[in-house]
């Protein structure tokens, strides 16, 4: 039975290709992504624990993800964009700006040529998309809810066994169930974990006037706090907080932290209306060093959770989606052999290192109330502005114009 939940009932031993434990963003783009890309002749099981709705799934959830050029472009190569696009809102400017400070940056899509930076998609959107794909894919099969019991690796092929009994053959696991990876703490692999000392508050802000496809970062006194365009002239909130803020941030009334946004904000995007359910998030990075193992590949928030400070979290992730279907393409007879996780280490350590290292020095710059620091960051930011070989690398990585 393929494209189904799967139940007890059936035949305990199931054979496959790909094993894929987690079904939200991560694993769900990559099971359509390798499906597309051998033409469906690849068996893949997406094992997932929680129930595949968008109401019930964590993973689809009500939060927004900003979703570069480069992304889209990977997922139009995978036939996914279309799907995507009509739930998606274009980004066509990108001012990044300190505070009550001179220094500020833009970034303007038509300046650039181009139709959008990038776009904006609910998860919760995005999960009802990829749940009827994956439906729709005769050679995926769901194994929702299931939990992975254990794992057992030989030298040609990898065994899980389901919480229900049932017993999964294939060349290859994948851990795509974020950094709490149940497969990674099974396999004894342990992340490394930089605590941000922050807490992510996340709503949906809604505004008097129309917000013309703009979106924010700006840096606080509070933390950085970034809005990103939405459908229905709302706004997506992030606001990075000290976690002995949390409670003022959590417990005021509605009216009281739209007046503490707006004050904080400024008015460039007019009066803020209303504000939806607030919900909080510790901030940490979490890393694994080594992506692969023998029969065993690691993608996504599993091998690397970023600070949200410049939204590169999920198009870090799809570009680990995209090297990893390419190798595991040179390799049809055997996707997980050596050569092809090796290629795979090999390729991504550079951009995850990169990009890791430049979230987290952005989060370390602007969390600094220092005065030599406050200055030197302003200066940066006006530099940026104005000379073109500085602004390069910002683009280039915001842009996810990145080499993989």
């Amino acid at each position: 039975m393929v494209g189904k939940h799967i139940t007890t009932e059936n035949s305990r031993m199931k054979m496959f290709d790909v094993i894929i434990s987690g079904g939200a963003m991560a694993g769900a783009t990559l099971a359509l992504a390798l499906d597309a890309s051998f033409g469906g002749k690849l068996r893949i099981a997406v094992v997932e624990s929680c129930d595949f709705t968008a109401q019930a799934h964590p993973g689809f959830d009500a939060r927004s993800i900003a979703l570069s050029d480069g992304t889209v472009q990977i997922l139009r190569a995978y036939q996914l964009w279309d799907a995507i696009e009509p739930y998606a809102t274009p980004i066509s400017r990108i001012h990044v700006s300190d505070r009550g400070h001179a220094g500020m940056t833009d970034l303007e899509a038509g300046r650039l040529g181009m139709s959008a930076l990038g776009y904006v998609v609910e998860l919760a959107d995005v999960g009802q998309v990829y749940h009827r794909l994956l439906q729709e894919r005769p050679a995926i099969s769901l194994f929702c809810p299931a939990t992975i019991h254990s794992v057992e690796r030989t030298t040609d092929e990898v065994r899980v066994r389901l919480d229900e009994q049932s017993i999964l053959h294939g060349k290859l696991l994948i851990a795509a169930d974020g950094n709490a990876s149940t497969c990674c703490r099974q396999l004894g692999i342990d992340p490394e974990i930089h605590d941000f000392e922050q807490v992510a508050v996340i709503a949906n802000v809604e505004l008097s006037q129309p917000h013309q496809g703009q979106a924010f970062e700006r840096f606080t006194s509070c933390g950085p706090l970034a809005l990103l365009p939405m459908t229905r002239q709302r706004m997506s909130m992030v606001w990075c907080v000290r976690p002995d803020s949390l409670a003022d941030m959590t417990d005021q009334d509605d009216e009281t932290f739209l007046a503490r946004l707006q004050q904080t904000f400024g008015w460039r995007l007019g009066k803020m209306n209303r504000v939806g359910t607030r919900v909080a998030y510790p901030l940490k990075l979490t890393y694994r060093s080594r992506a692969v193992s023998h029969r065993f590949a690691i993608i996504g928030n599993a091998a690397q959770t970023l600070h949200p400070i410049a939204g590169q979290g999920f198009n870090l992730g799809i570009r680990d989606i995209a090297t990893l279907v390419e190798e595991v393409r040179r390799h049809p007879d055997d996707v997980g052999c050596y050569a092809a996780l090796s290629a795979f280490q090999h390729r991504r350590t550079p951009d995850r290192q990169k990009t890791m290292a430049m979230t987290s020095g952005l989060v370390h710059i602007f969390s600094n109330e220092w005065f030599p620091a406050v200055v030197g960051r302003n200066l940066g930011l006006m530099a940026i502005d104005n000379l073109p070989v500085l602004k390069q690398p910002l683009l280039t990585r915001t842009l996810g114009h990145v080499s993989r």
